[in-house]
């Protein structure tokens, strides 16, 4: 492949990247307020009964709730500093690697742009918005929002690379 072409082709597949970034940013930041807006903290709406409610709960600690509960002062500065360490990384690995896979990029455009509004909220007002509450029965998995899903999403693709490259 001529020179030209390749560098063309890297700058369109990151332009992709960033893309799908970009939505999945703005995306969760606006099912946020939406919900913000809408629903009073701590208010159930079901879905599909039995399975799926909108709620609107403040998680002031990591991943599904993780240390939300913990009084200390210096939680939200290590969130923002290992997610703001995190999303220097993913976007090192984005910008430096010639040749990534569709299914790298896509995982990494995912994590990038779903860490990056958890982030933004986090240093905005020490807390995100989860919404999102799947259960069955009287198990509830914990709230969770776009940003989280498009992580875990993101980390599946990554998941799925690795075990089914060459």
């Amino acid at each position: 492949m001529p020179e030209a072409i390749a560098v063309r082709v890297k700058v369109l597949s990151r332009a992709v990247y960033a893309a799908i970034a970009l939505v999945v940013f703005v995306g969760d930041q606006g099912t946020k307020a939406m919900v913000e807006r809408s629903i009073s903290e701590h208010s159930v709406i079901p879905i599909l009964p039995h399975c799926l409610n909108l709620t609107h709960a403040k998680n002031a600690g990591a991943a599904f709730g993780l240390f939300s509960d913990s009084p200390a002062l210096w939680k939200t500065v290590l969130l923002v500093v290992v997610s703001a360490a995190l999303l220097a990384t993913v976007v090192g690995i984005v910008w430096r690697t010639c040749h990534l896979r569709w299914e790298s990029g896509v995982g990494l455009s995912l994590i990038l742009g779903g860490a990056l509004s958890n982030l933004v909220d986090r240093i905005r007002v020490g807390r995100v918005v989860d919404f999102v509450d799947v259960y069955f029965r009287d198990y509830h998995w914990p709230a969770f929002n776009l940003a989280d899903s498009a992580i875990v999403v993101g980390a599946g693709f990554l998941i799925l690379h690795y075990l089914f490259s060459e």
